[in-house]
């Protein structure tokens, strides 16, 4: 099997990352937060149609593929970051960039004066969630439908958000409109070992079960 290149893995990613910078934005300036949730989606909704590169959406793979699939994570998630640092970059020249900052720096006060544990476990929720979502995506793509794709999608992003679970490649978009600091750097790498713990969670699952029957 060939290997994607670097530079490809790494353009998709910073385009997921772009897009889910886009969800946050949408997010944090609505007032009803159930249609902001729903909005939000759209950021992986695009991801999943045009192909492009969410470490979330990748992660829980690494159970099913070759050791050489974990560069592919790793480039992912640094394409990711850098793409919510240019979706928070772009969106600080708006005349909206107060309430997301406000927002933002809001939602990470609470998120980083958490303990690590709930961090964690939260962003293995999350991880399993996303996993699912982009595996409902695949699969409804394969059997072309496409209701089931819109909610098989859309659904589980909204139960990560409305449970307040966490995704760290959104979370980085919050750090970055929020203002960078170490803090904030270490909770997003705590959060994205758990999104990779829960998201090779059902996966591993399969496995066990698969070798016992």
């Amino acid at each position: 099997m060939k290997t994607e290149s670097f530079r490809s893995i790494l353009t998709k990613a910073v385009m997921s990352g772009i897009m889910i910078g886009m969800g946050g934005i949408v997010y944090l300036v609505m007032e009803n937060k159930l249609m902001g949730a729903f909005m939000f989606s759209f950021g992986l909704f695009t991801i999943i149609q045009r192909g492009f590169a969410l470490y979330t959406g990748k992660v829980g793979y690494i159970p099913e593929n070759s050791l050489i699939y974990i560069r592919e994570v790793l480039i992912t998630l640094l394409g990711n970051i850098a793409g919510t640092g240019i979706a928070a970059l772009f969106v600080s020249f708006t005349r909206i960039w107060d309430k997301v900052h406000e927002a933002a720096a809001a939602s990470m006060a609470v998120k980083t004066g958490d303990n690590i544990l709930s961090q964690i476990f939260l962003g293995f929720f999350c991880g399993m969630l996303m996993y699912l979502a982009v595996d409902n995506g695949k699969k409804c793509r394969t059997d072309k439908t496409d209701v089931s794709f819109v909610f098989g999608v859309s659904v589980p992003v909204m139960v990560f958000i409305f449970c307040g679970f966490n995704h760290s490649v959104a979370d980085c978009f919050y750090m970055f409109a929020a203002g960078v600091s170490l803090k904030g750097i270490l909770y997003v790498l705590t959060v994205a070992f758990g999104n990779a713990c829960g998201g090779m969670f059902i996966p591993l699952m399969k496995k066990l079960f698969d070798k016992k029957q």
